[in-house]
Order: C-alpha cells, then sequence, then structure tokens
C-alpha cells in the first residue's frame, strides 16, 4: 500500500464523515424549526381558544346580570309605586284632620 494513498483516503473519509456530519445538524436544525413554528401555531389557536372561552363567559355573565339588572329596576319601580300609593291613601285619611288642626290654631286668638 502507498502510504500517500492511504493518507489521502483517510482525508476523503474524514471529509465524507463531515459532510454527512453536517447533513445531521442541519436536518436536526431543521427539524427543530419546524417543530417550533408548530408549537408556536399550537400555542397561538389555543390562546385564541381561551380567549374566545374567556369573552364567551364575559359575555354570558353580562347578560346575566343586565336581565337582573331589568328585574331589579322592575321590582324597585312596583315596590316604589306601592310605597307611593300607600303614602296617597295615609295622607288623604289624615289630610281632614291636618287641615282641621290648622284652622282651629289660625282661628283661635291667643292673649
Amino acid at each position: 500500500m502507498d502510504p500517500m494513498r492511504g493518507g489521502q483516503g483517510g482525508i476523503q473519509m474524514l471529509l465524507t464523515a463531515e459532510q454527512e456530519a453536517q447533513q445531521i445538524v442541519t436536518a436536526a436544525r431543521n427539524l427543530k424549526m419546524t417543530r417550533l413554528k408548530q408549537a408556536k401555531e399550537e400555542a397561538e389557536r389555543e390562546a385564541a381558544n381561551y380567549r374566545a372561552h374567556l369573552e364567551a363567559e364575559y359575555k354570558k355573565s353580562i347578560s346575566e346580570s343586565t336581565g337582573n339588572s331589568d328585574s331589579t329596576v322592575k321590582r324597585l319601580d312596583a315596590e316604589t309605586e306601592a310605597k307611593i300609593e300607600s303614602l296617597k291613601g295615609t295622607a288623604s285619611k289624615v289630610s281632614p284632620e291636618v287641615v282641621k288642626m290648622l284652622l282651629k290654631y289660625i282661628t283661635t286668638v291667643r292673649n
């Protein structure tokens, strides 16, 4: 065997192995970048789904509280009307007595 030839063959094998290693590293990097892109897309989808879920919950709570608010307003209006009618009834019953009392004090002369 020629020592020069064996040396060149060894160098050639090293160059081939280096090229193969570079291809493996490049493929691994490409695979990593692809996986990172997929993970990012999955995370964005999950975030969008979560955001949509929270918005739906918020809108539901708003509609429920608005509905409760409307029923509360209606109930308070009815209670207020009932109290006003009660006060009018009481005032109409007491009104003649108050008029008599005022007339008595106005017409009575004191020394």
